[in-house]
Order: C-alpha cells, then structure tokens, then sequence
C-alpha cells in the first residue's frame, strides 16, 4: 500500500472516530510500544527536551517482558549482572518519571498516515486520535499471541496447570514440571527452576537448540548430573483424573512416553503478527520496518522504528541493542521536527540543561 493511499484509510477513519466523539491530542512524538525500547526511547527524547505520548495494545506497560515472562532474568543489561524483566520495566518506568510520559494503554493503533503539512494522523481502535510531529515504532514484534499447546483437552487447563508465561515462579516451588520448547524462554526457566521444584522434564522435538549455546551446555550439564531430564519429543495427549492435569504423554523416536507433571510450561514461540502496521506504506523485510542505521528512520520520512521490529543488515534482537537505537533515533527525530536548532551532544553527568530536565537537585 502506498503512503498516499493509507491516508485516504486514516481520513475515513477519522471521521468515524469524530463521530464517536474520540480524543483528539496534538503532541510533538507518539510512540507505538511501551516495552522496554519504547520506555527508553521516553527518556532519550526528554533528554532532549522532546515530549512523548505512547500507546500500547496492552492495558500495562512492559511488552513481552510484562505479560510474557515477567519474572525472566535478564543478564545483559548494562551495570546491572541480573535483573528480572518485570523489574527492568519498573526501573524504566521510574527512569522517565522527570519527562512524564502520557500512556494510551489497551489502545491499538489502527491507521497512520503523512499529512499534507508533513505531520502525522494516528488513530485507536478506541477512537483516540493524534496529530504528531514524528512517529516512533517500538511495537517489539507486533501484535502477538503465544503457540498454544494444542493438544485435545486443553483448553480447560490454560492459565492454569498449562502456561505460556510464568508469571509468580514461587508458585511452582515443589511441583513436578514439563516445559516444552528449545528457545531462550524454555532454557532460560530451566535454569531458572530445576533448582526449584521437585522434578523438572524438558522436552523438544529435535536435538538442536535455538537457544544461547551457554543455556544449552549449562542445560546438558544438569541431565549429565541427574538433576533433571531430557526428551527428544513432541506433545502427544493430556493425562488428566478427576479433571485434574496429572501429566503428559509425548511421542519419541522410541514410542509414547508418559511424563508426570502438575504444571505444563509452553514456550512454542510467538505468533508474531504486524498487525495494521503492515497497512501503513513503510518498507518491509521479513515482517519488519527497513531502517537507516544513522537516525533509524523508515522509508517514511518522520517515521522511526526501534527494537524488534526493525532490521538493518547486523540486526541483532537484543534489549540492549534497542537501547542503542532509541538513543540514536532520538536525534533523528529532534533533527526531523527542528531542521534549523544545532544539533550537539550534553552529558547528563555534567551538563545544567540535563539536570534540569532529569530534576536533579543543584
């Protein structure tokens, strides 16, 4: 879809919105993602004096680190040798208190579109429109749904003694646990709580890992010592009595195996969906937004994109690697909505017009 064509979308939209009697908000940046690349893109613009409104289509801001795996530690974050997720997002969050933020929660962005005096209409599902400046994508891999299990039965058990995020780890403290996968999710939990629980089973339907190479060997190295057991298999059928989950049998090279478990933990992946996104004229590669690897601008000129949804030859799908985007990308946008200001670099460490801005004491 052209640009061109997308705005036609978004006016007609509008006008459905105007009927609705949605919220119409000028702002100088809207960011679409409130996980931890578009908390810090917050703060990478207030350091530059540049106001932000951020929406998101969950009703809480972390992204996949809030409603995925909230309780996931996380050692590459710089300064800090390990920190939960959830508690990476509450220090983002207390990070960009000084430049206070406006959040739109369980809003998805449904249409944007260039205005003819090169700003920008957005509008929510809820009706919320915006007339923004500049536009920032932080929308991780867009709308998303995590792989179900999709055996018979269940259903009834998801949310339960089936899970695809863990949400309270102490709760499965003592239980015999399943968990099936073979990406970072399902490595990164069992390490997490083989130590934990009273018996631990990870199943994977081949003997190669997607995971860090480090989270396999350490992994190896527990089945080695007994400490926990290793299937090559997939999910075959529920093992429930008096409906209540008691295990899972799973199909190996050697047969159907039964595996006693109280707890089932599901890491398949997500259902990574662009959703709208894919309707709004930027360039695509592989389901996410090309960008320039100086300002991280789209193909659309205004528009910027950080974190996973982006790609750039040398891409890599690293928290830290957004962080490093958003900073850069902040600059783009002051040069994109003040062309003539002299662009040059403060550091908050000693510069007046950062503490000021920070609301660090004199």
């Amino acid at each position: 879809m052209h640009p061109e064509k997308a705005e036609l979308r978004v006016s007609e939209i509008d006008l459905e919105s105007g009927k609705a009697g949605g919220e119409s908000i000028d702002a100088e940046v809207v960011i679409i993602g409130a996980g931890p690349c578009g908390l810090f893109q917050v703060f990478e613009l207030g350091l530059l004096g540049i106001s932000a409104h951020v929406v998101d289509s969950l009703a809480h801001p972390g992204g996949q680190c809030t409603e995925l795996y909230p309780e996931k530690p996380i050692y590459d974050i710089p300064a800090l040798p390990v920190c939960g997720a959830q508690e990476l997002i509450d220090r983002l969050m207390e990070q960009i208190k000084p430049f206070q933020p406006r959040f739109h929660l369980a809003q998805e962005v449904t249409g944007l579109a260039r205005r003819e005096d090169g700003r920008f209409s957005l509008i929510t599902a809820a009706g919320t429109r915006f007339n923004a400046g500049a536009v920032v994508v932080a929308a991780g891999v867009g709308s998303f749904q995590p792989r179900r299990l999709g055996l018979a039965g269940a259903e009834p058990f998801e949310g339960g003694a089936i899970g695809y995020r863990v949400r309270d780890a102490a709760a499965l403290e003592g239980k015999h646990i399943v968990i099936f996968g073979g990406g970072d999710s399902a490595l990164d939990w069992t390490l997490e709580l083989v130590s934990r629980v009273k018996s631990l089973t990870l199943v994977h339907r081949r003997a190669e890992f997607r995971a860090a190479p480090a989270s396999v060997a350490r992994m190896k190295e527990l089945v080695a010592a007994g400490r926990m057991r290793l299937h090559e298999a997939l999910p075959e059928s529920l093992l429930v009595r008096d409906g209540t989950l008691r295990g899972v049998n799973v199909k190996t090279p050697a047969g159907v195996l039964a595996l006693e478990a109280e707890q089932l933990l599901v890491f398949f992946g997500l259902h990574p969906k662009l959703g709208p996104i894919a309707e709004w004229g930027l360039e695509l590669e592989r389901k996410a937004l090309k960008v320039d690897t100086e300002r991280f601008q789209t193909s659309l000129p205004g528009v910027f994109a950080v974190g996973d949804i982006n790609t750039y030859p040398g891409k890599k799908k690293l928290i830290l690697s957004g962080f490093h985007e958003a900073a850069l990308a902040a600059f783009g946008i002051q040069h994109h909505l003040y062309p003539e200001k002299r662009q040059f670099l403060q550091y908050t460490t000693t510069s007046p017009v950062m503490h000021q801005r920070l609301g660090v004491p004199d």
